[in-house]
């Protein structure tokens, strides 16, 4: 079992999803996040006031996989999210020690489904 964490561009969201859906991936969080890469952001003046802007927008994307969904999940983010130019985000795997479904009680990859 596997953690995997994307973080994107926010205009991607719906072209990483539907490639998700097209690899039977559905389930998934999805959170609106500040942060920073190699673009570094950018400035800009605001009523006179020359500021930098170096938090930008993000959309992280996690999603608990069995193992054979790990390179297909990986796959369908890069196909939805690559833009060829800097900032288009990382993807980060984890290994998932343990997942309980709370309603059944299921444990392990049955628990992820």
């Amino acid at each position: 079992m596997k953690l995997i964490t994307a973080y994107i561009q926010p205009e991607t969201l719906t072209s990483v999803k539907q490639s998700l859906y097209e690899k039977k991936i559905f389930k998934m969080s999805i959170t609106n996040v500040l942060g920073c890469g190699q673009q570094k952001g950018f400035t800009e003046v605001y009523r006179g006031v020359e500021t930098e802007v170096n938090l930008l927008k993000k959309i992280c994307i996690r999603i608990a996989v069995n193992d054979n969904f790990v390179q297909p999940c990986i796959d369908a983010i890069i196909l939805g999210a690559r833009t060829g130019k800097i900032g288009d985000g990382k993807i980060f795997v984890t290994n998932l020690e343990q997942c309980i479904r709370i309603r059944t009680g299921e444990t392990g990859p049955d628990a992820i489904g």
